[in-house]
């Protein structure tokens, strides 16, 4: 892993937005859970795969950040059903914009960040 300041600037605002994105998620998340006072099983199913890649994350490996952003589209799908379901929502829409830049921020991060390494040699 590069250090911080030998990425480029464009990859450094895209883990950024990564991050926020991805603690905003789960922000809304536990927001759900406590909300509605669903039972632990439930809080498994909607923590854990947040939370099974905060390691690698925070490490900055481009392997955890891309099967991150493959599970964001299953946070996704229900996404898009909650809001079908409850259109004037400003939380789920906020979650939706948090999930699709997860998804976005995420590529573009290891896009820029490999095309960082090979033109290093």
């Amino acid at each position: 892993m590069k250090p911080w300041s030998e990425l480029s600037k464009r990859a450094q605002v895209a883990y950024v937005f990564l991050v926020v994105a991805w603690s905003v998620l789960l922000l809304y998340q536990i927001g759900i859970i406590a909300v509605y006072g669903e039972p632990w099983i439930v809080w498994v199913g909607r923590l854990g795969p947040l939370l099974l890649f905060a390691f690698g994350l925070f490490e900055r490996r481009p392997r955890s950040i891309i099967w991150l952003c493959f599970v964001s589209l299953m946070y996704f799908i229900a996404g898009v059903e909650r809001l079908f379901a409850t259109p004037s929502d400003w939380l789920a829409w906020l979650a939706m914009d948090a999930i699709v830049s997860i998804f976005v921020a995420g590529m573009l991060y290891v896009r820029w960040q490999s095309r960082d390494q090979r033109a290093e040699g």
